[in-house]
Formats: C-alpha cells, structure tokens, sequence
C-alpha cells in the first residue's frame, strides 16, 4: 500500500518518471529472476552442509524428549 502511495505522488509530481518506472519494472524483474534462483540454490546447499556438519552431535545427543 506505501509502494502504491509513493508511485502516486511520483505521478502527481513528475509523471514520465512514474511512467518509466511503471514500463521498466517488469523488465528489471525479469533481469533480476536468475540471480533470486541462484540465491535459491546457494542457500539450500548452504542448510545441507550446515545439516552435514551439525548431525554428529545430533547422532550423539540422543533422541528427543519431546
């Protein structure tokens, strides 16, 4: 809804920047979509090798209680 307020007061005060940023927008996303994947990916592998490291003390500890 803030986003929405500010690309009208964008609008109201200087309308062919509002207008660009309303063609451009769907452009940059599209540019910006594999890195958001890559960020995906990393942190997967990221939470297994953490999962790896982590799982000897987990194997140790014992069973949960709950």
């Amino acid at each position: 809804m803030v986003g929405f307020l500010l690309w009208l007061i964008l609008l109201v005060l200087c309308w062919p920047l509002a207008l660009l940023a309303l063609l451009l927008y769907p452009l940059v996303w599209l540019l910006l979509l594999p890195f958001r994947v890559l960020g995906i990916a990393v942190t997967g592998v990221l939470e297994l090798l953490r999962a790896i490291i982590l799982l000897p003390a987990r194997v140790l500890r014992g069973p949960s209680r709950s």
